[in-house]
This record gives C-alpha cells, structure tokens and sequence, in this order.
C-alpha cells in the first residue's frame, strides 16, 4: 500500500509503501545503544507526541524528543545512493516513514500534514551524525548526507492520533513557502555565513527552537560550528 502526497487538494505524488519503528541494538564497534535499525510495522501505529509508539532512541540528548518525533526520509534518494555505490533500501536511514515523490525540494519548515488522523509539522532538518557511519560501515557517511543534501526531515507532532501504509500524507498548510528545507540545508552546510539568511532562519516560529539557536550563534560569532564530533563521533576528539 502506499502514502499518497496531496499538496492544495490535489494529489501530486504516490508514495513509498511503509512506516517503521527500531528498538534499541547495539551499534558500531562501541555497541553504542541506537535504534537506527528499524522494521516494517503493519496495520494502525499510535503517534504521539514523541513519535509512533515503540520506537526507540539511544541518545534522547540528540535524537528523539517533541521536535523530532517523527523521521521522514524520501525512498527517492536510494536511487542516487545506488548510483554512488551505497546499495540499501528502506529504512537504512532509520526513517519512520518512507514515500516516493516529495524530497527536500518540496518540503518547506513549517509545513503542516495530516497522516491518518493525525496531524504533523515539519520542524527541521536531519543533521547527519556518525551513527550512519556505524550503520553504513563508511566513515565519510555521515558526511556524504550532509554534503549531498539528501538528509531527510523531522515532524513534531501537533495531533497524537493514528495512521498506517495506505495513508494519505495530506498538506493543509504552509506558513513559511520561501523556506524550503533544500534552501536551509544549503544555508547551513555551504552557504555557512549568510548572515540576512541566517538572520532570516533565527526568526522563523515553526523552525526547531534548535536550529534557531544554531542560526543565531552563528550570527553572534561570526563563525560556524565544528562539526567534527557530530560527524565523526567522540573518537575524532583529542
């Protein structure tokens, strides 16, 4: 079965065919606990506030919580993955929902979507970590999702309800269009020290109390961030 993507009433995209939970595992040479290793689930999934019901984060400090409770991931990149030499299929990125026919290009912060019954907002961005390393096994992979724009997204969830695979991922709002999440990845990760952009992202509501800080920093110190640890985990530490 399939999610469907309805942008202003009208159906624009059929989309991929599952949603996905993971419970805690093992992870990469430091059996880190993580839940990126995730099943296909059937039939009605709660969603709560922190995502559907038993999925599992290792690190609550930097995955997980209100404002990345759900994790969206477009099967349309495994094709571009393909081409690259990385072989896999859904959800190797740990998604929670997988579809065909939306990426980065089309989603914009702030948009709102009705999934079964309920309701969803997108709140950021993935920032890739060195748990894909450990997951793919390369240790440029985090990196390479950063660099190739293909990161995914996050919903916060503004309606706890239920939804399934055959449910129609409905757009009912979108308050922030100039701010497609494919213009803010660029912001962050290539055009780092934009600062009207920057100061734009800062003020934008819908986007995860977070970013916003990440923004305003940067703007404060005119400097980005290092993104080693991220990237490459504690062992890239001195």
């Amino acid at each position: 079965m399939a999610l469907d993507f309805v942008l202003d009433g009208e159906r624009a995209a059929t989309a991929a065919e599952a949603l996905f939970i993971g419970e805690l595992a093992p992870l990469g040479p430091q059996n880190a606990p993580s839940g990126i290793r995730k099943s296909k689930v059937a039939g009605r999934q709660a969603i709560t506030r922190l995502g559907l019901a038993g999925d599992h984060q290792g690190d609550t400090k930097s995955h997980g919580g209100p404002e990345k409770a759900v994790h969206h991931y477009p099967r349309d990149h495994y094709a571009a993955w393909a081409a690259e030499g990385i072989e896999a299929v859904p959800p190797a990125f740990g998604e929670n929902i997988s579809t065909f026919g939306i990426t980065e290009a089309d989603i914009c912060i702030g948009d709102i979507f009705r999934l079964g019954n309920a309701v969803l907002q997108v709140s950021q961005g993935r920032q890739p970590c060195w748990r894909l390393n450990a997951r793919f096994e390369r240790p440029d992979m985090a990196f390479r999702v950063q660099k190739s724009g293909r990161t995914g997204w996050y919903y916060r969830v503004l309606e706890e309800g239920t939804a399934e695979a055959g449910d129609r991922l409905v757009l009912t709002e979108r308050p922030q269009p100039q701010w497609p999440l494919s213009r803010i990845i660029d912001l962050l990760y290539t055009r780092t020290l934009d600062m009207e952009s920057l100061a734009g992202l800062a003020a934008l509501p819908e986007l995860a109390p977070s970013w916003r800080t990440l923004a305003t920093r940067r703007i404060e110190t005119n400097a980005v961030e290092n993104w080693d640890r991220r990237l490459r985990g504690a062992s890239s530490q001195p």
